[in-house]
């Protein structure tokens, strides 16, 4: 049988080409050196450790998971967002970032939020922005949580039940907080920086209005002011 020698190039080439593509995908797969990409066009990507522990996701808004918790995922009350999520060294979620925006029938909507949790807690510290029309709020957020962890077990049963049952499983569920500390723009366009004590009631307040007017006023446990300190009080 004669040997055609274009047959045998071409049969050369394509067996040359599966060995190289097999070479590659064995790399990639056993991890030998980094994948380099000019551009990719993914829903969603996880980080994971050598063991399998989930680390951090970054995805859109349909694929974004749920909670993280020790491998699993716990039900989320009420989450509807894109961006990037945190879990700990036991693959329970430890923060996020996230943000969403649009027009809505008119009214422009956008937000976007930072955030730091506690050891199988919700967010302690928020870095956050949101608009809803002409209301802009953005500042920095701090929340007392309890010390107790969340009972994820609860969470898991809240499908169902109706907005004010999932409200009380959810404080039940150690998923309360008391807001201590905000600093920012307030909605009604004052800069402010609120202290609160362990109940969440405002107790010292710093604000400068939008037309410059700047106060500093106390008040007690029931949140009545007490006393009001303005620029015009140092006139002699």
């Amino acid at each position: 049988m004669k040997l055609d020698p274009q047959r045998a190039l071409i049969a050369y080439s394509g067996a040359l080409t599966a060995v190289v593509i097999g070479v590659m995908v064995s790399g990639a797969v056993q991890g030998v050196g980094p994948a380099r990409f000019t551009e990719i066009d993914v829903q969603r990507i996880n980080v994971r450790e050598p063991d399998g522990t989930l680390r951090m996701v970054i995805s859109n808004q349909t694929s974004f998971p749920e909670i993280p918790y020790r491998g699993r995922e716990i039900p989320h009350p009420g989450r509807d967002t894109a961006g990037m999520l945190f879990m700990n060294e036991e693959g329970t979620e430890v923060g996020g970032l996230i943000f969403g925006g649009k027009d809505q029938d008119g009214v422009r909507s956008s937000g976007g939020s930072l955030t730091f949790d506690g050891y199988e807690q919700d967010q302690t510290v928020q870095l956050m922005g949101s608009q809803r029309g002409q209301r802009r709020v953005s500042g920095l957020v701090v929340t007392d949580r309890p010390e107790e962890p969340i009972d994820y077990a609860v969470l898991e049963r809240l499908e169902g039940l109706s907005p004010e049952a999932q409200q009380a499983a959810m404080v039940s569920a150690n998923m309360g907080g008391s807001q201590r500390a905000f600093l920012g723009r307030q909605g009604s366009g004052a800069s402010e920086l609120v202290l609160r004590d362990a109940g969440g009631k405002a107790r010292l307040v710093l604000s400068v209005a939008a037309d410059g007017a700047a106060r500093i006023a106390f008040m007690d446990e029931a949140g009545r002011t007490t006393r009001v300190v303005t620029p015009e009080d140092d006139q002699p």
